[in-house]
């Protein structure tokens, strides 16, 4: 299973690549993957209730575990997604026969988008994780979005990927939150296990409906329905794949997989079978009113999911049977003529039923295919869709489960067959009819003959659902082993002749007043209602996102004012009186601490005060910041006063590093701030600022006096020394024990860096710090009269940059001092970095050194010095750091061991002797590399770009 993922994620890749080379012949080799995965599957089909168990530890802490699970219900899904996600590349080649790879622009990427979706499905159908199989539910999702929006240039196109994506993601995330509470009731986030023991009560119950809240509507049911047809702007592979077999059919298969255990849960039934069959009868309905083809189908197909819906989900293993038939039967038949509606589309350049005629004469081999197809929708014998529609019909008259409401539910399915009837009739005649017509419609007439490649997936699909039809046999064996675990109902048989009785009689009724409403339609016609009674669904959907916009924009006008002190007071209240309204209400420990644990400490203390109540006051700005300084400085002191030499390091390096970056921004300000501002509301800001730090005291203190358990601090150095092989537990903490914090830290660090860049630069984000070399190109400015040698500097160049900088602004001594120190500042830097892990230091301190030395180089060299010193791109930088850190918290992977493990490796080398190192230095040079392109970032955009801005301004 591992192996059939890994497969799609080369062929991901690689596909891009494929489809440039080669155009639309890359869809052949693509449709191998997922056909050698099929065999796959084959061959190691799983016994009756058995099942192949595979398990990766990933983050066992959070339930993360990579588990896979295949059972006789993964394999018939298996089947479904690679099966028909192999004819459909396969089919891609001739579809895009005049949009190869070399002059549609997207198909690269759409390949590689299917073939993902075929293995996101394979790992959504396997996974027995209830969270990674959220992680694949998603990951459809997204590519659903992508597929579907393939024509991003037409407004259709995007209206409907957006309305998808935002449906099935908001169904995605109660889902999630489902999960959750399942999963903390019972335990345990394995599906085989929440099964086998699922939880009960009121928090279960709401649990089970926010899961299937999240099902229905990836499976579009009603209400959340309206996404489907809409999704008919994408190509029509993707209609037949995604909407016809894989991609709906995952919420089915999350009800059919959750029915053993959960079927008796109370909401669970109601809700199922009350939806599933509105969603019949609605879809149905509308269907027989659409002139689209895919409309068509697309109706067709929601009305379809609701049938599979309610028999997977009624409970009983013959309930489960027959709509697993149904589901196999509906994902044939669907995705054949939705090929169809392609040929027709691709050969006539419409899907107009109105624009159609004479069609089955001029293409016998794709009429065949279609009139296959669609009998089997219709229920026709000997197809498959009649076996399983007979098999629907009896099973739900018979079933203890639906008790009392059995007959209304059959008579329901019974109205929404006949619909079904309907429109396959107004598909096949109004695609392929003559309609009265003495001669073919014009689109017709000028039609080209498709090739046989092009129809061959169609066919393969057509004639499977007459295969399975007429030897129902061999499904029934591969459907019991999964229908035979559900409790409930009496033994059923697949079958295509039962004898005369209820089903087939009701068969009859179905196909007969289906057929005589179809052509008695111009009579039904005109009782028919402009407006459908229940609304339009899609109407309800742009008004409510218009509602949403108008409080949006409401709430936003309210809240944010575009004033910060306001924004920053609304914030620092709700700060102040949450929790101290919560403290005050709810129980709590008396505190107890010591003020001071030495007079130094009070001198500091006094210090900090002093260096805060003159930055309030300050005029200057500059003089505000220092006195800024001189509290962070103070924290870093008290650090070092409780023994955190590591602590005290990276404040004062943070402290220094944030100093000149507000000197930075300060330039571009006036000197002094206006004495009106100063002034104004001058008493609320001091109330609100005693009282933030009042607050923040006081939880503290209370939150010291609440612990009753050992502090996790106490253990933390044997921890790190033992299992993380280093002696400073700071950074221990930080590369092995909690990683994970460090690497989303770092993740927000580059988003920090790449909005500050590009909200400065607007235009050209990347790109090095401009080098002497550069001077005078329009990107980095016209250098001035007066930016020439300065005489001071005589006949040696300390610094390259500063050649030309303003005389005015150099300096000698500066220059000189950081030529030779920097050297000694990166050398430290390094020392940092790799005595780290065991002394004060590690990657963040080790970058943050080397960036104070690119500042240093920057501020006496200017801003052409910057790009002497390191003439790379911030932004490759910070990627490559990235880049480096993610992948050696994957690379444990590999061995075995979870995500983000470290291992210790030792070496004998002659002269150094034995050397050891830990595999997270790798992960901490990526944090050092991401902290050194956030200051180049930072210098080369609030530095560089300023002083470019600064210069132009004084030669305007």
């Amino acid at each position: 299973m591992l192996a059939i993922l890994f497969a799609h994620a080369v062929a991901t890749a690689v596909a891009p690549l494929l489809v440039h080379r080669w155009g639309r012949m890359a869809f052949y080799p693509l449709a191998l993957v997922p056909l050698g995965s099929l065999i796959w599957v084959t061959l190691n089909w799983p016994g009756s209730g058995s099942a192949t168990t595979v398990n990766v530890e990933w983050v066992p802490e959070l339930s993360m575990n990579i588990t896979l699970r295949f059972d006789a219900l993964a394999a018939i899904m298996s089947v479904l997604v690679l099966a028909i996600g192999a004819l459909v590349l396969f089919y891609c080649a001739d579809y895009f026969h005049h949009r190869d790879g070399h002059t549609e622009k997207r198909l690269p990427s759409f390949a590689a988008e299917l073939v993902a979706f075929s293995g996101a499905m394979f790992g959504l159908v396997c996974s027995d994780n209830m969270l990674l199989l959220y992680v694949f539910w998603e990951l459809t999702t997204v590519l659903s979005f992508l597929l579907v929006g393939h024509y991003a240039e037409r407004a259709t196109s995007r209206r409907a990927a957006t309305q998808a994506l935002l449906v099935t993601t908001f169904g995605g995330l109660a889902m999630l939150v489902g999960i959750v509470v399942l999963g903390n009731m019972s335990g345990t986030y394995l599906l085989s296990e929440l099964i086998a023991s699922p939880p009960t009560g009121a928090a279960a119950s709401v649990g089970v409906v926010l899961v299937l809240i999240g099902a229905l509507a990836k499976s579009a049911i009603v209400p959340m329905h309206f996404w489907l047809p809409g999704a008919m702007a994408a190509p029509t592979p993707v209609s037949a794949y995604l909407h016809a077999a894989a991609m709906v059919k995952a919420g089915v298969y999350l009800v059919a997989r959750m029915t053993p255990g959960f079927a008796d849960s109370p909401p669970w039934r109601p809700t199922v079978v009350i939806l599933g069959l509105l969603t019949m009868l609605l879809a149905g309905w509308r269907a027989v009113r659409e002139y689209d083809l895919k409309l068509i189908l697309a109706f067709g197909t929601v009305s379809q999911l609701g049938l599979i819906t309610l028999m997977v989900g009624a409970g009983g293993g013959d309930l489960m049977l027959a709509g697993l038939a149904m589901l196999c039967a509906h994902a044939m038949f669907k995705a054949s003529l939705f090929m169809v509606v392609g040929v027709i589309d691709h050969a006539t350049g419409t899907r107009d039923i109105r624009k159609l005629a004479w069609l089955g004469r001029r293409s016998r081999p794709l009429l065949v295919i279609a009139v296959g197809a669609t009998a089997s929708m219709a229920a026709l014998p000997p197809f498959l869709g009649f076996v399983a529609k007979e098999a629907d019909f009896e099973t739900v008259a018979h079933a203890p489960s639906l008790g009392a409401a059995a007959p209304y539910v059959l008579a329901g399915i019974v109205l929404g067959s006949v619909f079904t009837t309907v429109y396959s009739l107004r598909f096949l005649i109004g695609a392929f009819g003559r309609k009265g017509l003495p001669q073919p419609s014009k689109r017709v007439a000028e039609m080209h003959r498709p090739h046989a490649t092009f129809l061959a997936a169609p066919a393969i699909l057509a004639a499977a659902g007459l295969v399975f039809g007429v030897w129902p046999a061999g499904l029934d064996t591969v459907l019991d082993g999964y229908a035979d675990t559900v409790p409930g109902g009496e033994k059923y048989d697949l079958a295509l002749w039962h004898g005369v009785g209820a089903p087939l009689l009701l068969s009859v009724l179905v196909l007969a007043v289906g057929t005589a409403a179809y052509f008695g339609r111009d009579s039904l016609r005109r009782i028919r209602t402009a407006h459908t009674p229940l609304g339009n669904a899609d109407r309800i959907y742009d008004a409510a996102l218009r509602g949403l916009d108008r409080i949006s924009v409401r709430l936003t006008a309210f809240t944010q004012r575009g004033s910060i002190p306001a924004t920053q007071s609304v914030i620092l209240c709700t700060l102040v009186l949450v929790p101290v309204i919560v403290l005050a209400l709810g129980a709590r420990d008396r505190p107890h601490f010591a003020l001071w644990d030495s007079p130094l400490q009070v001198v500091v203390g006094l210090l900090i005060l002093a260096g805060a109540l003159g930055a309030a006051v300050m005029r200057n700005r500059l003089a505000a910041v220092l006195l800024v300084g001189v509290t962070g400085y103070g924290c870093g002191t008290i650090f070092a006063f409780h023994g955190a030499p590591d602590l005290a390091l990276t404040q004062f390096l943070v402290e220094t590093l944030t100093l000149v970056i507000f000197l930075l921004v300060l330039r571009a300000l006036p000197a002094e701030a206006e004495r009106a501002n100063i002034g104004r509301r001058r008493l609320p800001r001091a109330a609100l600022a005693l009282a933030v730090g009042a607050t923040v005291t006081t939880l503290a203190a209370f939150a010291m006096a609440a612990r009753t358990a050992t502090p996790i601090s106490e253990l933390l150095p044997a921890t790190a020394y033992y299992r993380g092989h280093g002696a400073n537990t700071v950074n221990v903490l930080l590369v092995d024990i909690r990683a994970w914090d460090t690497l989303g830290e770092i993740s927000v660090l580059l988003v920090a860096a790449t909005g500050v860049a590009s909200l400065v630069f607007r235009h050209r984000r990347f790109g090095a710090a401009p080098r002497v070399s550069d001077a005078g190109q329009p990107d980095i400015g016209p250098v001035t009269a007066s930016a020439n040698i300065s005489p001071a500097a005589g006949d040696v160049t300390w610094l390259r940059g500063s050649e030309l900088r303003d005389p005015r602004h150099r300096s000698l001594v500066l220059e000189v001092a950081t030529r030779m120190i920097f050297p000694l500042i990166m050398m430290l830097s390094a020392y940092f970095f790799f005595a780290g892990h065991n002394t004060p230091g590690g990657g963040f301190a080790g970058g943050l050194t080397a960036g104070l030395a690119l500042v240093l180089r920057y501020l006496a060299g200017g801003r052409y010095e910057l790009g002497e010193t390191l003439p790379l791109d911030a932004g490759k930088i910070l990627g490559v750091g990235l880049g480096l850190s993610a992948g050696t918290a994957v690379a444990s992977l590999l061995v075995g061991a979870p995500v983000l493990s470290s291992a210790l490796i030792q070496l004998d080398m002659p002269v150094l002797g034995t050397v050891k190192f830990v595999t997270a230095l790798f992960f901490d040079l990526g944090v050092y590399l991401i902290v050194v392109g956030l200051v180049l970032d930072v210098l080369r955009s609030l530095g560089a770009r300023v002083d470019v801005d600064m210069a132009q301004a004084v030669s305007r």
